[in-house]
């Protein structure tokens, strides 16, 4: 039924898989150890009490719990791939938000390369022009996945880096333009500023741009990683969210979460290091690979 990426996504969920199912001894205590794994997998305390009050009050009987647990989990996830969201006829234009150290360059780099063996163009614009190696960076991910970065000297204005990125994305007929933005603290208002400002820039170009505002969030942050998007939703606005690292951590379960909390869908997942590493988010896999038995 899946492929090579279920297999890397089965592996990457094991240790998340671990903290969901090592409660399945079926004693008194089930649904205290059912609340406890889930949030120490980060589902979330209200998310977690609320899918353990459903699943108590339902009167599941021990052998079918897991079933139900699979069924609650799947109801708030949903069916749907989002996809992200392509301008046929004009440039595609992705912006990239977070704070640093989320792996925003990386998921650029990564998807840069995933959108090439697709067959599309890309350009990247380096419009993250105040950390001193984002720069470099995004150059050296562009070099192994062959592809242009679009670049203006270190402290140059982020917009003027946008600005050119479009133009000439529309020059060359480029399919896609991957923006990196400043990863500065969601609190600070010049960074609110400058995001109000580059999509501005964005919609002055091509209408109807950005056509994406992705957020990237690093799975290890949990539900600081929640905090983060409710912040980021309410001052700069994001169609959807990057979920990195999701190999490294038992902290799968913040996949849930965002589900449950935020009106704002998981796009993409990184689950592992290699440049082939990266995908759109599929829920019905997701749950899959997370209640397969071995």
């Amino acid at each position: 039924m899946f492929g090579k990426w279920f297999d890397k996504l089965k592996k990457a969920l094991n240790p998340t898989k671990i903290g969901f199912f090592k409660f399945f001894v079926k004693d008194e205590n089930v649904w205290d150890e059912i609340e406890e794994a889930f949030i120490n997998t980060d589902v979330g305390i209200e998310t977690a009490l609320k899918i353990v009050e459903e699943l108590r009050n339902s009167s599941v009987k021990p052998e079918g719990l897991r079933n139900a647990l699979k069924g609650k989990i799947s109801s708030i996830l949903g069916t749907q791939v989002a996809g992200l969201n392509f301008s046929p006829g004009v440039p595609a234009i992705f912006l990239f938000i977070g704070v640093n150290g989320s792996g925003k360059t990386t998921t650029i780099g990564k998807l840069a390369f995933k959108l090439k063996q697709e067959g599309k163009s890309v350009l990247i614009a380096a419009a993250d022009t105040y950390r001193a190696a984002a720069i470099p960076q995004l150059e050296e991910w562009a070099r192994r996945c062959g592809v242009e970065v679009l670049k203006q000297q270190e402290g140059a204005d982020p917009g003027a880096v946008v600005y050119d990125a479009i133009d000439a994305a529309i020059a060359r007929n480029i399919d896609v333009v991957l923006i990196d933005t400043a990863g500065r603290l969601h609190t600070k208002q010049h960074l609110i500023h400058e995001m109000k400002k580059i999509r501005g820039i964005c919609e002055k170009k091509i209408p109807g741009a950005p056509h994406e505002v992705l957020l990237v969030l690093d799975a290890v942050s949990g539900q600081n990683g929640l905090i983060q998007a409710q912040s980021f939703l309410e001052t700069v606005g994001i169609s959807g969210i990057v979920l990195t690292k999701l190999d490294g951590t038992a902290k799968g379960g913040i996949v849930i979460s965002i589900a449950d909390k935020l009106n704002v869908p998981v796009k993409i997942i990184g689950i592992g290091e290699g440049l082939e590493d990266i995908g759109e988010f599929n829920p019905i896999e997701f749950v899959e690979a997370l209640f397969e038995e071995e």
